[in-house]
């Protein structure tokens, strides 16, 4: 498998408008989790963003400290147009193995999916070196078999339990059931937490 882990496949992607993953709005397990969450203040990280409708919920809902890294510059322009008073030095045009940061919770949409499965580990211990002690990550994984034309390239509870389980307490690993209609029965909702 190939790594198309590029700034320039990305950017490609986006030029062309081929976008399968983008709801064009917040994913609804995500809204919902992000329903109950009382601190404003903490510090949030949403890697492989896209056009972030996520990012975009959490501003409105008055969340301070939230930021992007995106490999591609469109979808950071994208956020810059749709929320003009977003922080700016909040969105990191960045690959997201070079960013160094440190966040009480980082959001996963559709992001480990469009990675090559032979970054895989790579991801998990970049994820866990970014979250403090008992930082989470709490997202959507999708659940379909491997692939090896992706992205997406799938995956699989077994595979999450798997990856995860080292260097994460597993406090939720099931599958979604508010996805829309279009991902009923092939996400998974989690939450991982920091060991």
């Amino acid at each position: 498998m190939k790594n198309n882990f590029t700034q320039t496949f990305w950017d490609a992607k986006y030029q062309s408008s081929h976008l399968g993953w983008d709801l064009g709005e917040i994913s609804p397990p995500l809204k919902a989790y992000i329903d109950q969450l009382e601190d404003k203040n903490a510090d949030i990280l949403v890697p492989g963003a896209g056009n972030g409708y996520e990012v975009a919920y959490l501003h409105q809902q008055g969340f301070k400290n939230v930021t992007v890294v995106e490999i591609s510059k469109q979808p950071l322009l994208n956020l810059q147009q749709r929320i003009p008073d977003f922080p700016k030095e909040h969105l990191v045009l960045l690959d997201f193995f070079e960013h160094d940061g440190c966040y009480d919770l980082i959001f996963e949409q559709t992001f480990f999916c469009a990675l090559t499965p032979l970054l895989r580990e790579s991801y998990v211990m970049q994820m866990h070196s970014l979250l403090k002690p008992s930082g989470k990550i709490v997202g959507l994984f999708f659940d379909f078999p491997l692939e090896v034309d992706g992205p997406p390239f799938g995956g699989s509870l077994q595979e999450y339990q798997q990856l995860f389980s080292r260097k994460f307490n597993i406090r939720t690993l099931e599958r979604a059931y508010n996805s829309i209609k279009e991902r009923s029965n092939i996400e998974l909702f989690s939450i991982f937490e920091k060991k």
